[in-house]
């Protein structure tokens, strides 16, 4: 049986970081619910077109429709065989309580639940903070890792709109370092932290409930996390 892990946390935890650690350290494919509904619209497949015309519409994808797409992902030989680290799902006690069921009847159950902790205003930081190089992919944030990079708010060049725009450039180069738009945005930020705190807590409860759930603190280098997390799934497959 391979390994179900479940990752867990707010903007800024660092779940891509581990995530990749945990894919190469245990050769698991990582599914992110978000990759998966984007890959649809490439598929003209009936499920594919269903997913479409729901996102197209702006609603959000139903939990049958979602679980389904898992069930279909799961199914693949690298997930069948190997395990699979789920990212961005179950998001509701519902679908997580689905996919115990699937997982039964397949002769699985979930291994563990990773719960990147994190204090909320710090995880506002390190996503309002960020900043990446577009060449090497390499990420800073003005807040917790700014060294190597020089920054500071200035003004738009024409109508001097507010709030000022955010510049930052290596330490010897004119090159500018991008920003995603949403995090340059404090009230996009905000509501995405807002909507995990409403989405993730039922999802603590259930999983805690089922003894599933490990809490690991977020706010560690990114060393020290991943030995943590690699703890915690060697002495749930030695069990």
């Amino acid at each position: 049986m391979g390994l179900i892990l479940i990752l867990m946390g707010v903007q800024g935890a660092g779940k891509g970081e581990q995530a990749k650690f945990i894919r190469e350290t245990y050769d698991i494919p990582h599914v992110s619910t978000g990759d998966l509904f984007r890959a649809m619209k490439t598929r003209t497949d009936d499920l594919a077109q269903r997913i479409q015309g729901i996102l197209a519409s702006g609603r959000l994808v139903d939990d049958d429709t979602t679980n389904e797409v898992v069930r279909e992902r799961l199914s693949q030989a690298d997930a069948a065989e190997k395990g699979v680290i789920l990212d961005g799902y179950p998001r509701t006690p519902a679908q997580a309580a689905w996919l115990e069921a699937h997982l039964k009847e397949r002769g699985e159950k979930i291994t563990t639940v990773l719960l990147l902790e994190l204090d909320l205003y710090t995880a506002f930081k390190r996503a309002f903070g960020r900043v990446s190089d577009s060449e090497t992919g390499k990420s800073y944030n003005i807040y917790f890792n700014s060294d190597e990079i020089e920054w500071g708010f200035v003004e738009h060049e024409t109508d001097k709109q507010f709030p000022p725009r955010l510049r930052a450039t290596l330490k010897g180069s004119d090159r500018e370092l991008t920003r995603r738009v949403d995090d340059g945005n404090a009230d996009s930020v905000l509501k995405r932290i807002d909507t995990y705190v409403e989405n993730t807590t039922p999802l603590i409860d259930y999983f805690r409930d089922r003894d599933l759930l490990v809490t690991i603190s977020a706010d560690q280098p990114i060393t020290t996390v991943s030995s943590a997390i690699q703890a915690v799934i060697e002495a749930k497959k030695s069990k």
